[in-house]
């Protein structure tokens, strides 16, 4: 049968969407707000580092394998998942297939932009030594990457630098190296991309971090936090807003003057994991002052905190700690997640002075390093970077591997859907696949290779275009013959 004009131009619409599900969230105040719909972004998220930091090597990374890639942005759909955060990524490497699945999932990115290797981050010990050229293009380079992908949400600077170990000279480098970002984002992309900071939940610490991050430098405002990450673990088991302290997280930041969420969260000393803190992060005593957060982390890892286990012969296995998180996530207000906190007040951002630290050892003083003339030069004239990201077609949206649930029962049906324009995924919104009524006759084994959780460096943890012309031109074809 020979297609019409309204055929054509509908498939046309459909092809075209596969690469404009979302659109790109901005900082308002103390929220993330979608650039276009203006509605309050809530992140509902999951860390994703599939064999954890000791794993990278800078020759993949988790974006560069599109089947893989497929895989996961499905079963995260079906989860639940509006945002990951990737911690070691290559800025070498093409992540134009991957980008583009999970944004047509609904689904945004959250990227540090350092790494485990050599040159890949600041030192804690002797900052001063690791800011230099070489570190510095690894970051703008991971700015070149992903900035034209609408669904890059933000930019890490920095995950726990700044903690018990580090010299007291380590704020002021990291705040510079957010300067530089900033700068650079600001001459070469044509728009803004939040960057900010991971913090440790060290309590001593914590709010002066927060603060001296957060703060106005006069001579230096380009080197402020968009937002703040903290990773936080004091929610074990069937605990409670008071006795894990959330209350005083929430008092914490009630005035904070960015948007302030977990990065990290999910302790697993009571397995499996019940995930009863969802229901209070998402609650109205949090949402004034949390704009959500992120499970510790997808893959099963030496360390024990897997949402999924990947087997030795390639298939995936549902752990209950998935089924639990979903279960809870199923049970959010959807409409006050997104909607904005009448009684949350937008707070001006305060300028730097010394009585907004309290701890003896914290820097208190707001001297940003001066930049070198190097790292100016690329500011000034970019990296030279010929890896600059793009979205492409999502051809097929079925995955190839075999999914088990936590029963050992096979999952079929499993696939991604494609989301239109301005969308983001939500809990219980986009679900697949269905259980077998019988497990699997082998038993899968799991390939937990990679190490304990460990710090700040790194946690363990145009080809498309053608086909669409091809198919485009095939139909037009038809037309006319």
């Amino acid at each position: 049968m020979v297609p019409s004009y309204a055929q054509v131009f509908t498939a046309l619409c459909g092809l075209a969407t596969t690469a404009v599900a979302v659109q790109p969230v901005i900082v308002d105040g103390k929220d993330f707000v979608n650039s276009v719909t203006k509605d309050r972004f809530q992140i509902i998220g999951v860390d994703y580092q599939p064999g954890g930091s000791s794993g990278f090597t800078g020759k993949s990374d988790p974006l560069s394998d599109a089947t893989t890639c497929m895989r996961d942005a499905a079963l995260m759909q079906r989860l639940g998942v509006n945002t990951i955060r990737i911690y070691n990524m290559s800025p070498d490497l093409n992540h134009d297939e991957c980008a583009s699945i999970f944004n047509a999932a609904g689904i945004y990115l959250i990227l540090d932009v350092n790494s485990p290797l050599e040159n890949g981050s600041l030192d804690r010990t002797a900052p001063w030594t690791s800011y230099n050229p070489i570190y510095m293009k690894q970051v703008f380079g991971m700015i070149e990457a992903f900035k034209n992908y609408p669904n890059t949400l933000a930019l890490f600077s920095g995950n726990e630098v700044i903690n018990q170990d580090s010299v007291e000279q380590v704020p002021a480098y990291v705040r510079a190296v957010q300067r530089d970002m900033h700068d650079y984002i600001a001459k070469h992309v044509n728009r803004s991309i939040p960057v900010g900071y991971s913090a440790a939940d060290v309590r001593n610490i914590l709010v002066d971090t927060s603060n001296y991050m957060s703060c106005n430098i006069k001579n230096s405002t380009s080197s402020r936090s968009d937002f703040f990450g903290l990773n936080s673990y004091s929610w074990c088991g069937k605990s409670s807003i008071k006795t894990a302290g959330y209350d005083v997280l929430a008092d914490d930041f009630k005035n904070a003057s960015l948007p302030v969420f977990f990065s990290e969260y999910g302790c697993n000393k009571v397995t499996p994991r019940v995930f009863t803190e969802v229901q209070a992060i998402y609650s109205e005593e949090m949402t004034q002052a949390i704009s959500g957060g992120l499970v510790y982390e997808w893959t099963q890892e030496a360390n024990n905190y897997g949402l999924v286990q990947i087997n030795d012969n390639n298939t995936v296995t549902l752990r209950v700690d998935y089924d639990n998180l979903q279960k809870q996530f199923s049970q959010l207000d959807l409409k006050k997640v997104q909607s904005a906190n009448s009684s949350q007040t937008s707070v001006d951002p305060v300028e730097c002075s010394a009585d907004l630290i309290s701890t003896n050892g914290f820097p208190n003083t707001f001297d940003i390093p001066t930049r070198l003339d190097s790292i100016q030069k690329m500011i000034d004239n970019g990296v030279g970077s010929t890896n600059v990201g793009k979205l492409v077609p999502v051809k097929n949206t079925k995955i190839t591997e075999t999914v088990y649930d936590s029963n050992g029962k096979e999952i079929t049906g499993i696939e991604l859907n494609v989301l239109s324009n301005d969308q983001s995924n939500l809990p219980g919104s986009n679900t697949s696949g269905s259980s077998s009524g019988s497990s699997s006759s082998g038993s899968p084994t799991s390939s937990a290779s990679g190490s304990a959780k460990t710090n700040a460096a790194g946690k363990p943890s145009a080809s498309g275009m053608f086909s669409l012309a091809g198919t485009l031109s095939a139909m037009l074809l038809a037309l006319v013959a």
